[in-house]
């Protein structure tokens, strides 16, 4: 069965965790545990409705705020598709968690309040999503049932996202559903009340979206994670390495390059488990075995010869900060790529991003939590990439403070 992951992004209050838990009540996956307890706990609150956000929001803090403060993942399935929604939170203070949250989403669902109309946060949500290069774009106008359900709200709102889209160089594939979380209005089932809306309900877009992995690059990339020396008289000589491979794929007879020593070889074996496969295609976990007996441990690289990555010891990306202490320049960080480290220098701030696409402010000397900004950075030793375009693995990555060991950043190579 196919899986489709789906970040949701909007403002504080927009609704998010209500149209999480209205999906999750209509296609019936809530257990009756859970129902008793929203039916209770609404009860409480003096509700005459049931709160469905509280099938989401798990924290105390969430639940006595009424606002999403980390990432929650949400399972559940149709007869077609199974469903993971991460369920990210939309103050700005948290724009790290929502980076994190869609970095590994096929669509995402930006939800705007129909009476508040887009707002700053909408622009935020929007240049993330652009970042990061989710494919397909939801559109979730909600509280249309405070507005009477009029069609001029939700064509004002479609009409400046648009423009929006437009002006940013947007490639996504980018719809628009009027909904009620609340009451339940085109999100799983067809609303009476927006006769003039002729499109689908939230879910039956769902489900003719392709679940297509994250990985489908055209380039294959197989970072080692370990090499396989099995301690038995049988497979004495055997040598393998495993990993996931991202993007592309590996047939036996490729010709291959391994980074960063730059030796060449031919993929002997394909192994997934114990059963041997002539090609692996992209996503799947495989071990590999060379023609050659070469010196490969983790955090190498097995490329097609014919698909080599950049390399660089001077990086140049796109970096959302998510620590407390400030980005400032000569401060050194770990570059993690995958299994790969390599120490880092900053040598320059370019630019702070605006998040509402209106420019860039180059003046800036520092970069605080939340902000996403141009970085350049000076290696300790040869960093093999590739655009984030070109494969999100290889074309991303993490800086890691080398006195707290916390994550400090993601970045991505344009």
């Amino acid at each position: 069965m196919e899986v489709l992951k789906i970040a949701t992004a909007g403002s504080v209050d927009d609704g998010k965790s209500t149209l999480i838990g209205r999906i999750l009540y209509d296609t019936r996956s809530l257990t009756d545990d859970k129902l008793e307890a929203i039916e209770r706990t609404s009860k409480q609150k003096g509700f005459d409705y049931l709160d469905f956000s509280l099938a989401t929001d798990g924290l105390v803090a969430e639940r006595e705020q009424g606002i999403t403060i980390d990432v929650a993942h949400i399972y559940f399935s149709t007869a077609k598709k199974s469903y993971i929604i991460a369920d990210t939170p939309g103050h700005v203070e948290y724009t790290r968690n929502m980076v994190t949250g869609a970095s590994t989403s096929q669509a995402a669902i930006i939800l705007v309040d129909a009476r508040k109309g887009v707002i700053e946060q909408t622009y935020r949500h929007f240049f993330i999503n652009n970042l990061l290069e989710v494919k397909d774009i939801i559109v979730a106008v909600n509280k249309m049932d405070l507005v009477d359900f009029a069609q001029d709200k939700f064509e004002a709102i479609k009409t400046e996202i648009e423009s929006l889209a437009k002006k940013s160089g947007s490639k996504q594939n980018i719809t628009f559903i009027p909904v009620s979380a609340l009451l339940g209005d085109n999100v799983v089932d067809k609303s009476e009340n927006t006769p003039w809306y002729t499109g689908t309900t939230l879910l039956e877009h769902f489900e003719a979206l392709e679940a297509q992995d994250i990985y489908q690059e055209s380039v294959a990339r197989l970072p080692v994670q370990t090499v396989i020396r099995p301690k038995m008289d049988e497979f004495h000589d055997f040598r393998g390495y495993a990993g996931k491979l991202y993007g592309g794929s590996l047939a036996v007879g490729d010709e291959v390059t391994v980074l960063p020593s730059k030796t060449a070889s031919k993929v002997k074996e394909i192994y997934f488990f114990d059963k041997s496969y002539s090609v692996a295609e992209r996503g799947t976990s495989i071990n590999v075995t060379l023609e050659n007996d070469i010196n490969i441990s983790r955090g190498d690289i097995i490329v097609k010869s014919s698909e080599l990555p950049q390399e660089t010891k001077a990086l140049n990306a796109k970096v959302c900060w998510m620590d407390a202490t400030n980005l400032v320049v000569g401060k050194k960080y770990f570059i993690q790529q995958g299994a790969n480290v390599i120490a880092a220098k900053v040598t320059a701030i370019d630019a702070v991003i605006a998040t509402d696409f209106s420019g860039e402010n180059s003046s800036a000397t520092e970069l605080k939590i939340n902000e996403i900004g141009k970085v350049s950075f000076k290696l300790a030793k040869t960093l093999f990439y590739d655009t984030y375009a070109v494969n999100k693995t290889t074309g991303s990555f993490i800086l890691i403070d080398p006195q707290t060991n916390n994550t400090s950043g993601a970045g991505f190579i344009q």
